[in-house]
């Protein structure tokens, strides 16, 4: 915590130095000094990789896919993901090698789970300045930025171990390409160069997550050239050498996957891509209307003003060579949320690409924002975050269960007055510097600070809940015992998968009754898991050294059964035994 002050005060003095050279401008608008922009993505990048390693790996998507990579460097199977010793084809590799990467450069640890995200986060923030900047004018740049690195959508998704931010990021790379390569006057050679850049992402990004990531690119193209009557731009899209750049990437590792595991095709393509989407067998329900909220909460910054900047984009003439920029990246937005809503199966996270598009279009709104309006909105956000700090308090004071217990939420309620007081208090400062004639756009970043603030706060906030959700707190307890065992000695999972267990310990675990999602693989190596509890009772009787993982109630039916057992670590959703 004092730390992460001295950061907040090292921005704070940081800011006052920016605002001195403007506060007595007239006002409008201005563009920041290139140092002073460095600057301040350097504060940004400061706290934004520093607080890496300050939160535990939760379950289940962190523990899961770090797991996944401590697993591929450590048998050095770099085409088959394996997951607790199992085949796990549900996602292509690409963020599993980073992580195993950069786990033999930097060791295994939490951070380093975090990092190939967190770079991918934070190289978004700075790919729609620069497209901004290219695309559409100096100030969009810059707002864009601060949109972007202030929505807590992408910016509290950007810092955690999950393979949307992969996706939405070379998603973002491979739409910002084709905005750069469509401008007016730009060289063959340049907007060559660009295309084959975008076609590049698009391979990373269904290397990333699947399918989506060539998919969704097409559709929005498609409408767009529909909406924008614009056909022209698909004679600059250099389709045949993107389409072998894209092949040369992509198949390689889908050959030889598919080569080596003969049951891939079916299990990715048709249960994973096909049945995921049409079918609710994922068991991941939610109405048509889901990711408006997601998204509402995820741009809750710019709310009071996206509408505005939807509705000025949908004005913005074309260029001169027809291609119509905003418009493509309104349609691009309009069709990832269309395409997710119409899902069976339905996460926050997986509208993530939407946050790049929309970020443009309200960082190129936002420099028309005239001072009185943006007076009103700073006023608005200081009254919700007045009444955002109050509505915390009551609904989470009396909070807490046998899992959760209340002091961890008292402990939550600090962090978020925290977060709500940082923001409020710059949001408080914004306002200030337009009462002392300061220009709109000091005020805005100024603004964005706060919320950026407010996201990084909050989210480490979690770390109470989070400590508690991993298996970090066991871990030494349950690697101290293993020490004194052979290597080889089995580790069951009893009814239950932990997430993030395996990845502490540095042990795979053996499942038993319930596989969880682990079934296919279960399935095709079926001598690696136990079906029933009887028959796993009936192998710990055995001699030989193992330890379990099994859920409490389960501990507390067997604990009178005579099975010979000693516990070693426990919390209040695990406990860990070992033969007397």
């Amino acid at each position: 915590m004092q730390g992460l002050l001295a950061l907040i005060q090292a921005m704070r003095l940081s800011i006052v130095v920016q605002i001195k050279t403007v506060s007595n401008m007239p006002a409008c608008l201005f563009t920041p000094s290139q140092k002073s922009f460095i600057q301040l993505m350097l504060i940004f990048a400061l706290i934004w990789f520093l607080q890496l390693n300050y939160r535990h790996l939760i379950p289940s998507d962190e523990g899961r896919y770090a797991e996944i990579a401590r697993e591929m460097l450590v048998t050095g199977d770099w085409i088959t993901p394996r997951y607790n010793g199992y085949k796990y084809f549900e996602k292509p590799p690409l963020q599993i090698w980073f992580n195993a990467l950069t786990f033999s450069f930097f060791g295994v640890g939490d951070w380093q789970a975090r990092l190939y995200t967190a770079l991918c986060g934070f190289s978004g923030i700075l790919l729609v300045g620069y497209t901004g900047l290219r695309v559409l004018n100096p100030s969009a740049g810059l707002m864009a930025t601060l949109v972007l690195a202030s929505s807590p959508y992408w910016n509290l998704i950007g810092h955690l171990n999950v393979l949307d931010t992969g996706l939405a990021f070379w998603m973002e790379l491979a739409l910002c390409s084709l905005l750069l390569a469509q401008r007016v006057y730009v060289p063959n050679c340049t907007r060559r160069s660009w295309m084959w850049l975008c076609w590049a992402s698009m391979a990373l990004a269904v290397l990333s997550k699947g399918l989506v990531g060539l998919i969704l690119p097409s559709i929005s193209l498609v409408i767009y050239s529909i909406v924008a009557c614009d056909w022209a731009v698909w004679r600059r899209l250099h389709l045949f050498s993107g389409t072998l750049i894209f092949s040369g990437i992509v198949l390689p590792w889908f050959i030889l996957v598919q080569l080596n595991n003969p049951e891939f095709f079916h299990y990715f393509f048709i249960v994973q891509q096909y049945e995921r989407y049409l079918t609710p067998a994922q068991n991941r329900p939610g109405a048509f209307y889901y990711f408006a909220g997601v998204l509402l909460i995820g741009f809750l910054p710019w709310v009071s003003i996206t509408a505005q900047s939807i509705c000025q984009g949908w004005r913005i003439l074309p260029q001169k060579n027809g291609f119509a920029p905003v418009t493509l990246l309104l349609v691009w937005s309009a069709v990832i949320f269309l395409f997710f809503s119409a899902s069976h199966s339905k996460l926050a996270s997986y509208t993530l690409p939407v946050a790049p598009a929309l970020a443009l279009v309200i960082g190129l709104y936002l420099p028309k924002v005239t001072c009185e309006q943006w007076k009103r909105h700073l006023l608005g956000y200081m009254v919700f975050l007045a009444i955002a700090s109050v509505i915390t308090y009551l609904v989470l004071i009396n909070r807490g269960d046998v899992k959760t217990p209340n002091a961890l939420y008292r402990e939550f309620i600090v962090w978020v007055e925290l977060a709500i007081s940082a923001s409020f208090a710059l949001t408080l400062f914004a306002f200030w510097l337009l009462r002392k004639r300061a220009t709109t756009s000091a005020s805005i970043i100024v603004f964005s600070i706060g919320w950026f603030l407010f996201c990084t706060i909050g989210g480490n906030g979690h770390e109470v809940f989070g400590r508690q959700s991993s298996g970090a707190l066991l871990a030494p307890a349950i690697q101290m015992e293993l020490a004194k065992l052979p290597l080889d000695t089995p580790f069951y999972s009893v009814d239950m998968l932990d997430h993030t267990l395996p990845f502490y310990v540095r042990h795979m675990t053996i499942m038993v009754h319930h596989t969880d999602e682990l079934w296919f693989g279960a399935m095709l190596e079926q001598t690696k898991w136990i079906p029933t509890i009887d028959q796993w009772c009936a192998q710990w009787r055995k001699p030989g050294a193992a330890l379990a993982l099994l859920p409490p109630a389960l501990y507390r039916q067997i604990a009178t059964s005579g099975i010979p057992m000693k516990v070693i670590a426990r919390d209040a959703r695990r406990v860990i035994i070992t033969k007397l």
